[in-house]
């Protein structure tokens, strides 16, 4: 009898484990966030497997493109909604509407019956500033974009390479925006000459910024603030023109055979337990909500955030970032 109990046992485990999902999922959330959101997953579904693909925005934007006749990849969480959209025109998307969707406000998802993406938060264009590093040099922190234009601060900016960085793609859109196209180039050009390095990271140059290495640092205000609070010496300045922008968003990848657990991955994704973790980083989650605003944003973020159409930086991507790199990635940093 034993025996036979202790069969049932192990029959009952390899049934139970061949039920088990597995599914990998691309993202280009940052190394220190996406471990933390991923808990309440795991907590809910143990016995699904995550294969976690994490890089910046451009080079994930580029791989999914890469992959478009064979999909490697079942969902994408917290990639920028403009890859999304891309994504989407080449019908890379397979429409899903996570439970919950209708919590999630209307700007902030795809306008489809069924969408084929939804924003889950915001990030934001901010400038990290090493304070001491230019009281040495007798210069004032920056407070807008115009503010980099100034001759005193040759050589004392990095930015994210646009082509590489979601960060750098919604700053140069905030300039296409705010100024239109001509103007963008010309100021883009200018500031150039300020630049000292073009980084394939988001957050490198807030990092940078923090040590001191290259005082100003355009970036993301999520990345400021984390090195203001693990104790560098630097403002973050959200500038007064107003912040680019863009929503990490999630999708399912459209293939031959989609995964159950990719779609419970996707409600997870817009539930109340992940959206309180999006919102202890963000100051802008897609839903509505009462929370305060995380330390260090400005008080109002929806104000300070520029008016944007996403699907014009989604359109005129590629075009934009051909003539960005023939013009100015002479500056960018090597390529590991």
């Amino acid at each position: 009898m034993k025996k036979l109990l202790l069969m049932f046992i192990a029959m009952l485990t390899f049934a139970m484990s061949a039920f088990a999902g597995e599914i990998t999922v691309y993202t280009a959330l940052e190394d220190d966030q996406y471990p933390v959101y991923l808990e309440s997953f795991k907590k809910q579904y143990p016995d699904i497997k995550v294969n976690i693909v994490r890089d910046s925005t451009g080079i994930i934007t580029a791989r999914l493109l890469a992959e478009k006749a064979k999909p490697q990849a079942d969902v994408v969480w917290g990639l920028a909604a403009t890859s999304l959209l891309v994504l989407d025109s080449q019908k890379m998307l397979a429409p899903y509407a996570p439970k919950g969707v209708e919590k999630v406000l209307p700007q902030f998802k795809d306008n489809k019956k069924v969408p084929a993406w939804v924003g889950i938060d915001a990030w934001m264009t901010a400038f990290t500033v090493n304070k001491p590093e230019l009281a040495k040099r007798n210069l004032p922190i920056p407070a807008s974009y115009s503010d980099l234009l100034k001759p005193a601060y040759k050589g004392l900016i990095t930015m994210p390479n646009p082509a590489s960085s979601g960060t750098g793609y919604l700053t140069v859109n905030a300039w296409m925006q705010i100024y239109k196209e001509k103007k963008a180039w010309d100021y883009m050009d200018k500031l150039h000459q300020n630049i000292a390095m073009y980084t394939h990271s988001g957050s490198k140059p807030s990092k940078m910024a923090a040590t001191g290495e290259y005082p100003i640092g355009i970036s993301f205000g999520y990345r400021g603030i984390t090195e203001m609070k693990k104790g560098a010496p630097v403002a973050v300045v959200f500038p007064k023109e107003g912040s680019g922008w863009d929503l990490e968003a999630n999708a399912l990848m459209k293939k031959k055979s989609i995964s159950p657990d990719a779609k419970k991955f996707l409600d997870w994704a817009i539930s109340s337990e992940a959206m309180s973790e999006y919102n202890k980083n963000f100051a802008i989650i897609t839903v509505k909500n009462s929370n305060p605003v995380p330390a260090g944003y400005v008080a109002e973020p929806l104000r300070q955030i520029i008016k944007n159409d996403l699907h014009w930086a989604a359109q005129n991507r590629e075009r934009i970032l051909k003539e960005w790199s023939e013009r100015y990635d002479a500056k960018s940093e090597p390529k590991k």
